[in-house]
C-alpha cells in the first residue's frame, strides 16, 4: 500500500540494521527521532538534541508534546496522528519550542514502520530545518497586512471623495447651461474620477488575491 514501509522479506532485526545504517547516513545534515507505537520517543539524534537544546536523556520516554509551541490547534495533531496511526505517511511543517522557550520550525515527515503482519512497531521521522524560509515568509506576510492595511484605507479616502466629485459634475450637467469648454471641463472630471475608481478597485483585487495566494501557501501538510 502506497505511503506503508513493510519489512516483509526481512525480520525485524534486519529492519534495524536498515534503519541504524540509514540513520548514519542522514545524521550529518537532518534531524531524526524514532517513538514506540504509543508516541514516546525511542531515539533522537544528535541534530535532535541540538535543536531542541534538550538532552538525550530529557527526550527519551518523552512524547513529542513537550515541544509543543502551542502554535497549532489540537486538531492539527488529531489529523497527524490519525494519519500515521491508520499506516500513512504525514508530511507538514511543525513550529516547536526548544527548552530554552526559542521557537524553530521543521519540515517534517513521520514514517510508520510496519512489522511483515502489517502492525506498526515504530514510527520513524526526518525533519528539516526551515527557519530561514519561515522568516521570509512571515516577513512576507507581515508586509502584505500592512500593504492591505495602507490599500484599504487609501480606497476608504478616495472613493468617497469620488463619488462627491461624480455627483456634482452630474448635477452640474444638468442645472445649468454651458458652454463647450464647460462641457469638455466636466466630462474630463467625470473621466478621470472614474479611472481612479476603477484604479481603486483593482488594488482591492489585486490585494484579495495576494491574501489567498499567500493562505494557499500556508496549506501544505500532505498526507499520503
Amino acid at each position: 500500500m502506497p505511503g506503508r514501509f513493510n519489512i516483509k522479506g526481512g525480520s525485524k532485526k534486519d529492519m534495524l540494521q536498515l534503519l541504524s545504517a540509514y540513520q548514519q547516513v542522514v545524521d550529518l545534515n537532518v534531524i531524526c527521532s524514532v517513538t514506540d507505537p504509543e508516541g514516546d520517543i525511542v531515539y533522537v539524534n544528535d541534530n535532535f538534541c541540538e535543536v531542541s537544546k534538550y538532552s538525550r536523556n530529557e527526550l527519551i520516554g518523552q512524547n513529542h508534546r513537550i515541544l509543543n509551541s502551542g502554535y497549532h490547534s489540537p486538531d492539527f495533531f488529531k489529523v497527524l496522528w490519525l494519519t500515521i496511526s491508520n499506516g500513512h505517511v504525514w508530511r507538514g511543517e511543525v513550529k516547536s519550542m526548544a527548552k530554552d522557550g526559542s521557537f524553530f520550525w521543521l519540515d517534517s515527515t513521520i514514517v510508520p514502520i510496519l512489522n511483515e503482519s502489517g502492525k506498526i512497531t515504530e514510527y520513524f521521522s526526518i525533519r528539516i530545518p526551515i527557519n530561514d524560509r519561515k522568516k521570509i515568509e512571515e516577513e512576507r506576510q507581515a508586509y502584505v497586512k500592512s500593504l492591505e492595511e495602507m490599500i484599504f484605507m487609501t480606497s476608504h479616502q478616495v472613493r468617497q471623495p469620488i463619488s462627491q466629485i461624480l455627483g456634482i459634475a452630474t448635477v452640474l450637467e444638468g442645472a445649468v447651461i454651458l458652454d463647450e469648454e464647460q462641457v469638455e471641463l466636466i466630462s474630463f472630471l467625470k473621466q478621470s474620477a472614474l479611472t481612479l475608481d476603477t484604479f481603486t478597485r483593482e488594488l482591492t483585487t489585486f490585494m484579495h488575491e495576494l491574501r489567498q495566494e499567500n493562505k494557499n501557501d500556508g496549506e501544505n501538510q500532505v498526507f499520503y
